[in-house]
């Protein structure tokens, strides 16, 4: 058996003249610290995606239902609920076709794509059933 070298690039370091875009403002972040939660959250199904606490994951909306739902709490406190479905297939899932254990999420941001769809960016912040 012959033996490779193989070369893993190492990560740069960012130095004195990059320049870091935070995702979200101080001011944005220390409203989300806060312990207030609402007893009731709009639910945003996923297909394929499940969200932990403290992750930050983009995610593409495409239902209309979940476009509306997005814009309505975004002029809001932010917050949604977020639950994976049991069979990616089904196109209007009920209470029936969700998980029952899911994560709060606060909406950092929405994006209007090129292509038209919408892109939410969110981050989990509790966990919930």
């Amino acid at each position: 058996m012959s033996k490779h070298n193989i070369h893993i690039p190492m990560m740069t370091i960012a130095d004195d003249e990059t320049e870091l875009v935070p995702i979200i403002t101080q001011e944005e972040e220390e409203d989300q610290n806060t312990d207030h939660l609402p007893l009731i959250l709009p639910i945003l199904p996923l297909r394929n995606t499940v969200l932990f606490p403290g992750v930050v994951i983009p995610i593409t909306v495409g239902r209309d239902k979940s476009i509306r739902l997005i814009k309505d709490a975004y002029k809001g406190d932010k917050l949604i609920g977020v639950v994976s479905q049991k069979d990616v297939g089904t196109e209007d899932p009920g209470f029936n076709d969700l998980n029952r254990m899911g994560c709060i999420a606060i909406i950092l941001r929405t994006l209007q794509m090129p292509d038209g769809n919408t892109t939410i960016i969110i981050q989990g912040k509790k966990r919930f059933s």
